[in-house]
């Protein structure tokens, strides 16, 4: 696991190394600054592609979420757009757990009416409320790159998940195509930083969204990650070309 050895590899490159309370903060203040916009932008930046990535993921755990009485926590939630997708599958309960309070209000506002088996919690990733195996799903859309120590949450994950749970990581991850990718990454590491503070209004976010995804893991070097923290039957899937991928681990019986 050579690739997760430098620090950039080991958790988000907000605060201060060796201090999660420091990354901690570093995050819950710049999503806070972004969530009036959050949405918008993540739709609007991604040309809508993120929509059908969530759903996707929703997908591909449906055996797990239409068991009845299945309970599955979506973490680094935000606004609850993979919770929702999740509860569209869902037999059971579907929860929201964030420790951003400005993301969890929009969530409540959004799933009103509209998803009623989602509920919302506030809480850290890294140290989750949950009993040693009691969920049968744990998923993260683009919030596992923002924690402060990735083994961490893997291993938190896996605590909480029941035998024959499922692990779910939606990420944005390596590009590869000797046309696609200089393309792509001229847009993300030269446009989109740009667009983003333009549309926001907030000087920060858009420039650490492609700082931090070049120094997260690749597809294969999570892949790993997620065997060495115990789980197995882990397999990805890239959209996009690489732009996002999909990984899944299950929790031996």
């Amino acid at each position: 696991m050579s690739d997760l050895a430098p620090r950039s590899a080991q958790g988000s490159p907000l605060g201060t190394p060796d201090d999660p309370a420091s990354t901690a903060r570093a995050v819950r203040s710049m999503f806070a600054a972004v969530a009036p916009r959050y949405d918008f932008l993540n739709h609007f930046l991604s040309l809508g592609r993120d929509i059908a990535w969530r759903r996707a993921t929703a997908r591909a755990l449906r055996p797990r979420l239409e068991m009845t009485g299945s309970i599955a926590v979506d973490v680094c939630c935000g606004t609850g757009d993979l919770a929702m997708s999740l509860a569209r599958h869902s037999a059971g309960n579907v929860i929201g757990a964030d420790f951003c309070h400005p993301m969890l209000v929009r969530g409540h506002a959004k799933a009103r009416g509209v998803a009623k088996q989602v509920a919302f919690l506030e809480a850290d990733t890294l140290a989750l409320p949950f009993r040693d195996g009691s969920l049968d799903v744990v998923s993260v859309a683009f919030g596992f790159r923002n924690l402060p120590n990735y083994r961490a949450g893997l291993r938190e994950m896996l605590r909480v998940l029941r035998p024959g749970g499922v692990v779910a990581i939606l990420e944005f991850s390596r590009v590869r195509g000797l046309v696609f990718g200089p393309v792509f990454r001229f847009y993300f590491h030269r446009v989109l930083p740009r667009l983003g503070t333009w549309l926001s209004g907030v000087e920060g976010p858009y420039q650490y969204l492609p700082e931090s995804v070049s120094m997260f893991p690749d597809q294969e070097s999570l892949a790993a990650a997620l065997v060495e923290a115990g789980f197995s039957k882990v397999s990805f899937r890239n959209f996009f070309g690489g732009v996002a991928a999909l990984h899944l681990g299950v929790k031996a019986r």
